[in-house]
């Protein structure tokens, strides 16, 4: 099933984003929306970002050697040090490499527990 184009404003932010990135940023907006495919995508601290009964799942953000992935929490990662110790990034934040995106396992495992945790 094909996903649905992104809202214009969040679209102009993926279409600003230079290549690799901005191919990496779609296939995991793709994963994203195959958890949570009534997710709003709205655009939150200029990135593109999903949000899910209100609460703000994650955002995606192009840097200049990475696409960083932000949980909108800063407990969420100490849950998953595997990925944490294999992308790297900060507290809030994975490093995900610009042209290999975060696999739809991971992904499906960090909008779950983000969506457990809740506002």
């Amino acid at each position: 099933m094909a996903t649905a184009p992104a809202p214009p404003e969040v679209a102009e932010l993926y279409e600003a984003s230079p290549v690799p990135h901005r191919d990496t940023m779609l296939v995991m907006r793709e994963r994203i929306l195959a958890v949570v495919p009534d997710a709003l995508e709205v655009v939150k601290y200029k990135m593109p970002t999903f949000v899910v009964d209100g609460v703000d799942v994650c955002g995606l953000m192009a840097h200049t050697n990475h696409v960083g992935y932000y949980p909108y929490s800063g407990s969420l990662l100490e849950r998953f040090p595997d990925l944490v110790k294999r992308y790297g990034g900060a507290k809030s934040a994975l490093h995900v490499p610009v042209d290999a995106p975060l696999s739809a396992a991971a992904i499906r495992r960090l909008v779950r527990a983000r969506l457990q945790q809740g506002s």
